[in-house]
């Protein structure tokens, strides 16, 4: 098991038919916050239901989260609402091989690896809000930085270079 910022360690023996609900606290918001290069976390939570498989674990629920993120463009604070289905199933390590030609579509499962017998939905609600994040979110503001940093055409032309020249002579 890693010592992840937002761990729930789970026996494979002991979630048959379980529903939990988990909420990352102050402290596990600021450390994924840390991780994720977020400006905070103010609320993380899953909804997670377990059906087991053998050995496998299939895990289905909703992942719902309030961050705040930098604008892509402006590094404003941007606040984010995130809400998305979790479909994740746990297999032991190995047991697991991809095969180059199975297309995914939206309603297949993320394989997840454990080893022994726990696997750490805490890591795998952390890791799904991480890919839920958008890298290039941009604020109202966007826009009006983008233009307020180009150059005028007059600047950027193919004579520029140059005007650059004939002006040091």
């Amino acid at each position: 098991m890693s010592a992840a910022e937002f761990s729930r360690p789970l026996n494979v023996r002991q979630v048959e038919g379980l529903t939990l609900r988990l909420t990352a606290n102050e402290t596990e918001c600021a450390a994924l916050a840390v991780r994720f290069e977020l400006v905070r976390i103010d609320r993380l939570e899953a909804e997670v239901a377990f059906v087991r498989e053998g050995r496998a674990v299939a895990a289905s629920g909703n992942l719902s989260a309030d961050i705040v993120q930098s604008c892509a463009v402006s590094a404003e604070d941007l606040a984010m609402a995130i809400r998305q289905p979790l479909l994740l199933r746990f297999v032991p390590a190995g047991s697991h091989r991809p095969d180059d030609n199975l297309e995914l579509d939206a309603n297949a499962l993320d394989d997840i690896e454990y080893t022994g017998c726990e696997f750490d939905i805490g890591e795998a609600v952390a890791q799904s809000l991480a890919l839920a994040i958008d890298p290039f979110a941009t604020g109202p503001d966007a826009e009006k930085t983008r233009r307020a940093g180009l150059l005028g055409k007059s600047e950027t032309g193919p004579f520029a270079a140059l005007k650059g020249l004939i002006g040091n002579q």
